[in-house]
């Protein structure tokens, strides 16, 4: 004789069992199971809710939940039906799994705050976004502004090594103390892993990782603070427009139009989180011959000045090509020894445009001048 039908609530028990490959607990309490049926059968289907579209766990998620209910007497098949979470189902998500507490002040957004935040963005990787953030930092904090960096691409972070960074976070009490090389203090998540174990988060993870780094970090009262983002405007960027709304935007590009069209995508993002965007810089954007001094384009040219006018016009503000940084083997190798190059070789053509840039946003002084007040018209 077969096995009668499971019930709606044995289906569930069994999703109790299921727990969430990231955060380590049972989905029914996250609120990931969106529905059960059970068709005459013995055909169970099961909607789960992913906190993101491109949830790189789909599939051990949809593989846990297949074993748990065909485990049940009675079922004949499991169907795994995935969706997506809405905006306010992750919201609640993040206020669960801070158990209940308060969301964390973060010093940088509050109204008081003086610290300029800039993020630098890239519409796709290998434009040299992380290069340019180190050697603005570093320029920054050797013209005597107190600076910090985050690392935000949680999965690939290289500020570290790009700055010479060895030390360690120390944990004082309820606070970071973040490590510092050249003055630059840097905070970053290569610092909490073992070796180069990969980081495979979603959403809520990666939300609760730049939180930390904003609140639980003990920054000091720092002038600039930087944020190397992720290509993109993925979790990260909307997870820092929420958190930081009065982070400025800096978009690196390089001459080609390809790399061109995408950076105009990541830097639109601010037509949406009504952040500012204060500039361009273009990287890449020529070879100096050694020998003779000619300028060779090779990845083109023109692309930054595109960028720039494309997102002058979209945001009816005035958006500057703030530089153009040439090619320099020697850029790499600072990168790679730890030894940014306008510390190595500030003379060198493309250390003078790096502090060029970094010049015109140290030329800014502290100040709430131009800050979002969060007023809205009655």
């Amino acid at each position: 004789m077969s096995s009668p039908l499971p019930t709606a609530e044995q289906v569930t028990s069994a999703l109790a069992g299921v727990k969430d490959p990231e955060i380590g607990r049972p989905i029914t309490e996250l609120g990931m199971v969106k529905s059960v049926e059970i068709a005459a059968g013995g055909l169970v289907r099961v909607g789960v809710y992913l906190t993101v579209a491109g949830c790189p766990m789909r599939e051990t998620i949809t593989r846990s939940v297949t074993e748990a209910v065909a485990a049940l007497p009675g079922v004949s098949g499991v169907r795994v039906a995935l969706d997506v979470m809405s905006e306010e189902q992750r919201q609640a998500l993040q206020g669960q799994l801070r158990g209940g507490q308060p969301e964390p002040v973060i010093p940088f957004a509050q109204p008081s705050s003086l610290t300029r935040v800039y993020a630098v963005a890239s519409g796709k990787g290998g434009v040299g976004k992380s290069s340019v953030t180190v050697n603005v930092a570093a320029a920054l904090a050797a013209a005597g502004h107190k600076v910090g960096v985050i690392d935000a691409d949680i999965y690939g972070h290289s500020v570290p090594r790009m700055l010479g960074v060895t030390g360690r976070p120390t944990p004082v009490e309820n606070m970071i103390m973040p490590p510092s090389a050249h003055d630059v203090k840097v905070i970053s998540m290569g610092m909490f892993t073992t070796g180069n174990t990969p980081i495979v988060w979603r959403g809520p993870m990666l939300h609760r990782a730049m939180q930390q780094f904003l609140a639980d970090v003990f920054w000091g009262d720092l002038d600039y603070l930087l944020l190397d983002l992720p290509p993109g405007t993925g979790d990260i960027a909307i997870s820092l427009a929420q958190l930081l709304p009065n982070a400025e935007l800096l978009v690196v590009t390089t001459p080609q139009l390809a790399a061109a069209e995408v950076a105009e995508r990541a830097g639109a993002i601010v037509t949406q989180t009504r952040q500012r965007l204060t500039g361009v810089i273009e990287n890449m954007s020529y070879l100096v011959c050694p020998h003779c001094g000619e300028q060779t384009d090779v990845f083109g040219s023109g692309g930054g000045e595109a960028v720039a006018a494309t997102l002058s016009q979209l945001t009816g503000t005035t958006v500057p090509l703030l530089g153009q940084v040439p090619i320099d083997t020697r850029l790499r190798e600072g990168g790679d020894n730890g030894m940014p190059l306008v510390v190595s070789d500030p003379s060198s053509p493309a250390a003078l445009q790096l502090v060029k840039i970094a010049d015109s946003l140290g030329s800014r002084r502290r100040g709430l001048a131009g800050r979002m007040l969060g007023l809205s018209p009655r």
